[in-house]
């Protein structure tokens, strides 16, 4: 606490003013700039005495706030131009923007207390005191943060008190400052935060700053003795549960848009553990716990390189938005690492080398966090009760280990480093037991991760301790992450080392690349335990059935080992695979195997979402890339596994349809031959189903409905589709427009079906409907009958990817009525619609137009891979139709901001666009479409 006698004597005005420099307190420590260019003490004391000098106190709050206004825009200006130029000096920015808020509030106590209401003899119960408390307390602030003060008096408020108390707040209040206040005495003080451990850790940061000195020095001694000094496992207990409620509502530490303040690895997480040793130890300061020997001095290091990094991401933050913006959203990432000084470099963009030093250090924070808590955790943990005790199985451990408060622990430091194994068995034992590995441990693990040589890396036992810890002991998510975490997983596998805290700077991937390894391999793990059978009856069948465990729980670990290259990461992670596998003790063919999934790991996804499952060439090329049934089984385990560990709400069930369609199909052609898939076949059956399908029509009906049909729109649809196009179908005028909406629950989409006379540009304009309504289309397939008329079909999801509810059926039926009659014209209606949210700015999709004659028999596929927004299908569509191209049918698969857009299509003859000047003509128009669409929605135009 700041005591009287700490005050400045900085040099001041002509004594005969009303402002006394020893006023102002000392900065504590260095700061961003010049004090004397953040406040101009003697400067701002004379142009208060000037602006008081015969004013009337009836106008002095008046007087007196333009020129506390321009010192407080002057001072902020001069820390910001300071940080600007030393961007990553956090600490001296925050104690600058502290100490500029303690000379503003103690000026305007002085001038409430002494020069407003000035009071010569008070009795004892008129005394005042003004402390900081909270952050503000801590002499830490960033730009936009709260000012967090504590009126104490001896007993209750005084008339006197109340004046000043009320004239000061008014001060700082048309500042603008956002003050968040508090009037109490010492005996409200204890029996509130006795109560509230809010108000108790906000008065645990108690700092004076002006006012009767007496009365702070007995506020500080009664809290320590009557509230500080009691209470610790309550207050820790508090203080974690706090943690655990906190990081369940902010998420993981590798959420992509963290909360720099209250996320899990961030600044609130450093406080909690600030706070703690302040109760428990009484230190000033988190350097004094290496004294204790809590911390190690490379762990200090440590924090107060993470707390430093956190501080400066939060003050750029606040000073971007101006406003008390702690999240790190999308587009502040951009702002914030141009800011900081990066630059793209080695393939990757600027953002995303800040955003991998934001989550090294998130885990710096979290490795610290954990090993304190954990200890005074064990220290203060109270007693189990009787029963408990008495009744609960206690794991044997094997010799050199014990168990101490529940956390595995070693047992004799020297022995256990004597041999470099125990550094990968500790997690094995870890695993065979189910314990916790205790902090002092993991603390030992990190400090010798040298030991962790080629050497040992090519060890035969090495290699079977990993190898059991991914395959033999049902828990491998648990002990892969606490590897990572430490160090062990990068210096066991250096090859990862790269991957580690690197963050995909796009909104399809929830987790940095080395979480989402481990994410998948935790998805793997439960299909194995059978967890998942409903959800995925595919994967856990061929499980279920057997296959080579080694080969599918490597590749996965290998699977993005080679992203954040310039190269291909399918391609690159090939070649470390290469290298890596034999090093972990697989044979050749295992090493073969590992190396073409991890090669081939994007395929069956790209083809499930990207093309048309009901053309025969897709299955046929397909199958002929996977080769056998074996591959194409390993194949669909490890797809499925990378597509749920991309995020919690990535997986739904039309993926998952369209990977049961592709594997079934698949496996069906590698089992009878690649003739099983053909047209002819394919429309035989379908056929057969519809007319069983169709139950009380006449021979008559059947066949017209079975005959008015070209090949392709058998094999596009299932049965139950076509069934709903013949009911359409039936006595439809050439005027009339049958539409059918209904829920597919399969594919966890609104399936539209529309019947209608055939005519140019029928697929735009349903698109353009559809967009009007908001809807995404997922799929859609057009097709033109015998006699004329058109059946289009698009699967459909809201917002938030579900099938539209019932009562919102009407109004999405409304509009594409109105909008193919013609009532609503698409292209001025979608305008308002088709913007880009702000945070979602940032993103760089490169647009890329690819045409395709071999992929199809009788269609050219082009694919548009490019920015999402709500009106690029129409936009898109718009373009063709305007070119004459038919479209048949249009897949879409969207990846958070990126989208692909596929089109089956055919020129105004019925042929393949073969001529490359067509191709390259229309390309150039797919593109004017694309930017032109892409600036009005940004710009909101």
């Amino acid at each position: 606490m700041t005591l009287p006698q700490e005050r400045s004597v900085a040099p001041g005005p002509d004594p005969a003013l009303p402002f006394p420099p020893d006023i102002l307190p000392v900065p504590d420590g260095d700061l961003i700039c010049a004090a004397e260019a953040i406040f101009d003490a003697p400067r701002v004391f004379e142009d208060l005495a000037r602006a008081l000098d015969g004013v009337p106190l009836t106008e002095a709050r008046s007087a007196v706030v333009p020129v506390l206004m321009a010192a407080q825009k002057h001072g902020r200006e001069s820390i910001a131009s300071g940080f600007a130029l030393r961007p990553f000096d956090a600490r001296p920015t925050v104690r600058a923007y502290a100490w500029l808020t303690d000379c503003i509030v103690t000026c305007a106590l002085h001038l409430s207390m002494d020069v407003l209401h000035p009071n010569a003899t008070p009795t004892q119960g008129e005394r005042l005191a003004l402390f900081a408390v909270g952050g503000y307390g801590r002499g830490e602030m960033a730009p936009q943060s709260d000012v967090d003060l504590l009126f104490l008096t001896p007993s209750k408020i005084t008339g006197w008190a109340e004046s000043v108390i009320e004239t000061m707040l008014y001060i700082l209040w048309d500042l603008r400052l956002k003050v968040g206040h508090s009037s109490r005495t010492i005996r409200d003080c204890i029996r509130l935060g006795a109560e509230d451990y809010t108000i108790r850790t906000a008065l645990l940061e108690h700092r004076w700053l002006g006012g009767d000195a007496d009365l702070a020095q007995e506020l500080d001694r009664r809290l320590w003795d009557e509230l500080f000094s009691r209470g610790a496992p309550d207050f820790i207990e508090a203080k974690l549960a706090e943690r655990d409620s906190r990081h369940i509502k902010q998420g993981e530490r590798y959420v992509v848009e963290p909360n720099v303040k209250e996320g899990k690895g961030g600044l609130r997480d450093l406080q909690t553990l600030y706070w703690i040793a302040k109760y428990v130890h009484r230190v000033q300061n988190v350097q004094e716990l290496v004294g204790l020997r809590v911390f190690r001095a490379e762990e200090f290091q440590t924090f107060t390189k993470a707390e430093n990094f956190l501080w400066a991401v939060r003050c750029h933050l606040h000073l971007i938005t101006r406003r008390p913006a702690d999240q790190l959203t999308f587009d502040m990432q951009v702002e914030v690492a141009a800011r900081m000084g990066y630059t793209d470099k080695g393939g990757r963009r600027a953002v995303e080398h800040f955003m991998q030093d934001y989550f090294r250090h998130a885990t710096g924070v979290g490795d610290l966090t954990r090993i304190f808590l954990t200890q005074l955790e064990a220290a203060h943990a109270k007693s189990a009760p009787l029963l408990e005790r008495i009744f609960r199985r206690r794991p044997k451990v094997k010799p050199g280990y014990k168990e101490e408060h529940g956390r595995l622990a070693i047992v004799d430091d020297a022995e256990f480093l004597s041999d470099k194994m125990n550094l990968l068995r500790l997690f094995e034992e870890g695993l065979r037991t189910g314990m916790l590995i205790h902090p002092d441990a993991m603390r030992l693990v990190t400090a010798n991760l040298h030991l962790i040589d080629e050497d040992m890396r090519t060890d035969r036992e090495a290699r079977r301790i990993f190898l059991d810890l991914l395959l033999k002991h049902g828990n491998p998510e648990r002990a892969l992450r606490r590897m990572n975490e430490l160090g062990v997983l990068a210096a066991f596998i250096p090859e990862f080392a790269p991957v580690v805290a690197m963050m995909q700077f796009n909104m399809y991937h929830s987790y940095t690349v080395d979480e989402h390894t481990i994410q998948c391999i935790r998805v793997l793990s439960q299909i194995e335990h059978g967890d998942l059978t409903e959800e995925l009856p595919v994967a856990s069948r061929i499980l279920k059935a057997g296959v080579n465990r080694r080969v599918l729980y490597v590749a996965l670990m290998l699977h993005d080992i080679g992203k954040g290259r310039d190269e291909d990461h399918s391609i690159l992670g090939a070649q470390i695979a290469r290298k890596v596998a034999p090093r972990l003790g697989l044979n050749r063919v295992e090493c073969d195997t590992v190396e073409w999934l991890v090669r081939y790991h994007l395929l069956m996804s790209d083809m499930a979402q990207k093309r048309d499952l009901s053309d025969p060439r897709t299955l046929r090329d397909f199958a002929k890339a996977v080769k056998t049934r074996k591959r194409l089984d390993l194949l669909t385990v490890l797809t499925v596994c990378d597509i749920r560990g991309v995020g919690p709400n990535t997986w739904n069930n039309w993926k998952a349809m369209l990977l049961r369609q592709l594997h079934r199909e698949t496996a069906r052609a590698l089992e009878h031959g690649l003739e099983e898939v053909n047209r002819e076949n394919r429309g035989a059956e379908a056929r057969r189903a519809l007319r069983d399908a169709l139950t009380g029509w006449d021979a008559a009906a059947l066949k017209r409905e079975t005959g008015r049909h070209y090949a392709p729109y058998w094999q596009g649809l299932d049965t139950a589709t076509q069934a709903v196009f013949a009911g359409l179908l039936r006595d439809l005028s050439d005027t009339e427009i049958a539409i059918d909406l209904a829920v597919d629950h399969d594919r966890d989409a609104t399936r539209a079906c529309f019947a209608l006379a055939d005519h140019p540009g029928i697929f735009s304009r349903l698109a353009g409907a559809l967009a009007l309504v908001g809807a995404n289309v997922v799929d859609a397939r057009t097709y033109t009958s015998k006699d004329g008329y058109a059946t289009a079909v698009f699967w459909i999801q809201d917002g938030d990817g579900s099938p539209y509810e019932d009562e919102r059926l009407p109004r999405l039926r409304d509009t594409i009525r109105k909008t193919l009659t013609g009532e609503i014209r698409p292209t001025e209606a979608i305008r308002s619609r088709d913007k880009i949210k702000k945070r979602e700015r940032a993103f760089r999709v490169p647009t890329s137009i690819t045409f395709d004659n071999e992929g199809s028999e009788i269609y050219t596929i082009i694919e548009v891979d490019t920015r999402d927004r709500p009106g690029l299908l129409f936009d898109l569509t718009r373009t063709l139709a305007n070119a004459n191209v038919y479209i048949a049918s249009a897949v879409i698969a969207t990846y958070g901001e990126q989208v692909v857009d596929t089109f089956y299509v055919k020129d105004m003859f019925g042929l393949k666009f073969h001529s490359g000047t067509k191709q390259k003509a229309l390309e150039k128009k797919l593109r004017e479409a694309i930017s032109a669409g892409a600036e009005r929605a940004v710009s909101g135009q």
